[in-house]
């Protein structure tokens, strides 16, 4: 059940955004509950950093599942997005922000790749 004004936009925001666009904004998500686990692992707030590590789990999950294995770049993604996992849990086991943070760089680092590969699309459907 949709509470507030915002969590409606953000609602249709999903509902209608393209591929792209839910691609980034899943990995906008998942770095969003990665930060705010690892603020958690800072301030010793086990149930937040466990909430937002399982949230940003989940969402990594939604991520291989929308990998298109017809491209050979899916079974590499596959390989990223499995890593991460591992080491999502491990940081939420141990309460160790450090592979987390390593979850964090890998992540931003595909959402930049991703956002360029967007533009480029958008560019070349124009031309």
């Amino acid at each position: 059940m949709i509470k507030s004004p915002y969590q409606k936009y953000q609602q249709t925001q999903a509902q209608t955004a393209s591929k792209p666009k839910l691609l980034i904004m899943l990995y906008d998500g998942v770095l969003r509950f990665i930060r705010a686990g690892i603020e958690g692992i800072e301030e010793k707030d086990h149930t937040k950093a466990n909430t937002n590590l399982c949230k940003a789990q989940a969402i990594v999950h939604e991520l291989v599942s929308s990998l298109n294995f017809d491209y050979p770049i899916a079974n590499e993604l596959l390989a990223v997005y499995e890593y991460c996992l591992r080491l999502l849990i491990d940081a939420n086991v141990k309460k160790d922000i450090f592979p987390a943070t390593e979850v964090l760089e890998h992540l931003s680092e595909l959402r930049e790749a991703w956002l360029e590969a967007s533009k480029m699309q958008i560019a070349v459907g124009e031309a």
